[in-house]
C-alpha cells in the first residue's frame, strides 16, 4: 500500500488573510460561484439534478480500452439513480417550485450508438418538468457523430458537458486504469468550446502518490483551459471499488480540517467566474470505506465557508494567468 503524502497546509505569512469585517457575514454564494447559485439566475428557481442511470458502460470497462473500469468506481454504479418520476415526487414535498435538469451521471453516457443515446435524451427532455440536460462521459468517447448530436441539444435545450478527467498526471492516470491521455482532454475540450457547449471537468483530490503540488497543477491546468465549470471531489475508497482490496484504509486526508484547509487555498486560485460545482465527495455511507468523516458533506462544506470568512478571502483571489505544462 502506498503511504500517504501530506498535501500540507497553507502557510500563512504576516498580512496574507486580513480578514475583513465586511466579508464576515458573507454566505457561500457570496464566496463562491457555485453551480447552485448560477442555476437559481438562470432559470429564477432552484434548480436540482436529478441522477439518471442510463445502464452504460465504460470502454475500460467492457475490454475496448481495459477491463475493471477506473479503480475508484464502484462497480454498481446506480448508487442515486432512480426514475425521474419517483425523484421529483420526494423533492417537490421540499422544493414545490423547484427546476429540475436531468444528470445522466453513471458511467459513461455518450458511450453507445447514436441513435440510443437520442431515444435516451430525449425521454429525459420530453418530460414537462425538465429544464435541461446534463451528460458526464470521457473525452475519449466524443465521436462526431456524438459531438453533433450534442450540438444538436444544445441549440434548443440547456446542456453542459461533463468530462472525468481526474488528474493531468500520466503516472496516476495510468494507477486509476483512466485508459485515456492527457492529449484527448485537451481536443475534447477544444472540440466542445468551438460548438459553444458548456464543459464542466472532475478532478479528484488525494488520489494515491499525488502531493499537494501535484494536485494544485491539475487545478491549474483546468482553470487555463477555459472550461465553464469545475467539480472537485475529495477521494473516497468505496466498496465495489478496484481500490477496496488494496486502498481499504488509505487516507487521502489525515483529517477533515486538513481538507477543509487545502480546498480553501484551491478555491482562491480558481477564476472568480467558474463556475464551482462540488467541493467534496459524496459517497453512501454504506458504502464509504475511508476517509471515515467524508461523510460528514455538511460539516465539511460549513468549514470551508467559515475558513473563506476566516481568511477575508474568496474564489479567485488568488487566481493569475499561468501557462501549466505537463
Amino acid at each position: 500500500m502506498q503511504k500517504f503524502q501530506s498535501p500540507g497546509l497553507h502557510k500563512r505569512h504576516p498580512g496574507d488573510w486580513q480578514v475583513n469585517s465586511r466579508k464576515r457575514g458573507m454566505n457561500m454564494e457570496q464566496l463562491i460561484n457555485s453551480v447552485g447559485a448560477y442555476l437559481k439566475r438562470e432559470f429564477g428557481e432552484k434548480t436540482v439534478k436529478l441522477s439518471i442511470d442510463g445502464g452504460f458502460t465504460c470502454p475500460n470497462r467492457d475490454g475496448s480500452k481495459g477491463t475493471g473500469g477506473c479503480l475508484f468506481c464502484s462497480s454498481g454504479g446506480g448508487d442515486f439513480a432512480s426514475t425521474i418520476e419517483d425523484q421529483i415526487r420526494l423533492l417537490s414535498e421540499k422544493w414545490p417550485k423547484a427546476q429540475y435538469l436531468a444528470y445522466f451521471q453513471n458511467h459513461t453516457n455518450t458511450y453507445a450508438p447514436v441513435d440510443i443515446l437520442r431515444r435516451k435524451y430525449k425521454e429525459a427532455l420530453d418530460n414537462p418538468l425538465i429544464s435541461g440536460i446534463a451528460i458526464a462521459t470521457r473525452p475519449d468517447c466524443l465521436s462526431s457523430d456524438v459531438l453533433d448530436l450534442l450540438s444538436e441539444i444544445n441549440e434548443e435545450n440547456y446542456l453542459w458537458v461533463e468530462l472525468g478527467l481526474q488528474t493531468i498526471h500520466q503516472k496516476t492516470a495510468d494507477l486509476i486504469n483512466r485508459c485515456y491521455d492527457l492529449s484527448v482532454f485537451d481536443e475534447a475540450v477544444a472540440t466542445l468550446s468551438q460548438r459553444n457547449i458548456r464543459t464542466v471537468v472532475h478532478l479528484i483530490l488525494g488520489l494515491p502518490g499525488e502531493s499537494r503540488e501535484d494536485m494544485i497543477r491539475s487545478v491549474q491546468y483546468v482553470c487555463q483551459s477555459g472550461v465553464w465549470g469545475i467539480k472537485l471531489h475529495l477521494l473516497n475508497i468505496v466498496r465495489g471499488s478496484g481500490m477496496e482490496k488494496d486502498y481499504s484504509d488509505y487516507q487521502p486526508f489525515p483529517s477533515l480540517e486538513e481538507y477543509v484547509n487545502f480546498v480553501c487555498d484551491l478555491i482562491e486560485i480558481i477564476p472568480e467566474e467558474m463556475v464551482v460545482h462540488r467541493l467534496t465527495g459524496d459517497a453512501p455511507r454504506k458504502i464509504l470505506l475511508s476517509p471515515e468523516w467524508s461523510y460528514k458533506k455538511r460539516t465539511i462544506l460549513n468549514g470551508i465557508q467559515n475558513e473563506l470568512k476566516r481568511r477575508g478571502s474568496r474564489q479567485g483571489c488568488r487566481y493569475t494567468k499561468k501557462i501549466i505544462s505537463v
